[in-house]
C-alpha cells in the first residue's frame, strides 16, 4: 500500500492541444530534466516555467532555462524566504544551505542577485513572490512585505512577468498591488482566492493559475472562482511537486499530470478541453512573453 501511494501516478491521455505548465520546481522533483520533459511531451505539455524559491534555486531555474528549449525561468525569493534572510535563519527554503549573519543587508545583496538573473534573457518571470501568512507569523511580515515591493519593481525595471504567491493574505496582496503598480503582466500563481477576488483580478487584468487543488473535494470555492474567471486569463500549473491532483492526491506531482488539471477545468468552465487547452497555450505565452 505505501509503495503504491510513493509511486508515480500513470501518464495521462494526451492533450489533443499543446499546454504549458506555469509554474513547477523541477529542481524538487525525482529524476532528471530530460526525463521530465520528455515524459511532459508525451502527453501534450511543451513548455515549463521553472521557479526559484531562493538565490540558489533562482540561479538553477535559470542555468536550466538556458540549457533547456521548452523551459523559460521565473527568479525570486518566496515570500517566506525573506525573514530567513533577514534573521539569519540558517535552514532556507529549500534546505540549500546556511545564509551568513543574515539582516537588511544580507536580503539587500539576495535581491541584487534576483535583479541580475531577471535580466538574463530566458529568464521570462520575476516570481514567486508576494506574501504568506500561514507559515510566516507577524515577526516575518515586515520582511516579507519589503521584499514583495522589492520584487515588484524589479519586474517593472527588467520587463519581466511578476508571479505571486498568496496564501491567507489576499487583501494585503492586492493592497501592495495598487500601491506599488503592477507590471503589465501579473501571475497569481496557485491561485487560491474566492470568486470575489477572481472578479476583482479580472478587472486587473491579473492572470489567474489554477494547480490540482481545483480537484480536491474541498475546494468549490476555487471551482466557483474558475467559472468566473475570464477564460483569457486563464492557466494552469503543477506546482510540482505538490499539490497533485485528484485522483492522486498525495502521489508525487509532475508536469505530466496537467492534462489531468485541465480536463477537470474544462468541466468546470463548461467548455471543451482543446478550446481550453488552446486559450491556455496562448495565456501562458502572453503572460511570460515567449
Amino acid at each position: 500500500m505505501s509503495a503504491a501511494k510513493d509511486a508515480p501516478p500513470p501518464l495521462p491521455e494526451p492533450l489533443g492541444v499543446a499546454v504549458a505548465d506555469s509554474h513547477t520546481h523541477l529542481d524538487m522533483q525525482d529524476g532528471t530534466v530530460e526525463q521530465a520533459l520528455e515524459k511532459a511531451a508525451a502527453v501534450g505539455v511543451t513548455t515549463v516555467i521553472q521557479v526559484g524559491c531562493d538565490v540558489k534555486g533562482s540561479r538553477w531555474a535559470a542555468e536550466t532555462a538556458e540549457a533547456y528549449a521548452p523551459v523559460h525561468a521565473a527568479v525570486a525569493l518566496h515570500p517566506n524566504e525573506a525573514p530567513r534572510i533577514v534573521h539569519g535563519d540558517p535552514d532556507g527554503w529549500s534546505r540549500q544551505g546556511a545564509r551568513g549573519p543574515g539582516g537588511e543587508g544580507a536580503l539587500d545583496e539576495a535581491l541584487a542577485e534576483i535583479e541580475r538573473l531577471a535580466a538574463l534573457p530566458w529568464v521570462k518571470g520575476v516570481g514567486e513572490t508576494g506574501l504568506d501568512y500561514y507559515r510566516t507569523g507577524p515577526e516575518g511580515k515586515a520582511a516579507q512585505e519589503r521584499s514583495f515591493r522589492a520584487h515588484i519593481e524589479i519586474a517593472k525595471r527588467q520587463g519581466k512577468a511578476l508571479v505571486i504567491h498568496d496564501r491567507e493574505a489576499h487583501a494585503d496582496v492586492l493592497r501592495i498591488l495598487r500601491e506599488e503598480g503592477a507590471p503589465e503582466r501579473t501571475v497569481f500563481h496557485c491561485y487560491s482566492g474566492d470568486a470575489e477576488m477572481a472578479e476583482l483580478c479580472a478587472e486587473s487584468g491579473y492572470f489567474m493559475s489554477f494547480a490540482g487543488n481545483v480537484t480536491f473535494k474541498n475546494a468549490q470555492p476555487l471551482r466557483d472562482a474558475l467559472k468566473v474567471a475570464p477564460l483569457e486569463l486563464v492557466l494552469v500549473e503543477t506546482d510540482a511537486p505538490f499539490l497533485t491532483p485528484a485522483p492522486y492526491r498525495g502521489r508525487p506531482n509532475a508536469p505530466y499530470l496537467i492534462p489531468v488539471t485541465v480536463r477537470a477545468m474544462a468541466a468546470v468552465k463548461g467548455i471543451g478541453e482543446d478550446a481550453l487547452a488552446a486559450a491556455i497555450a496562448d495565456n501562458t505565452a502572453r503572460a511570460f512573453d515567449y
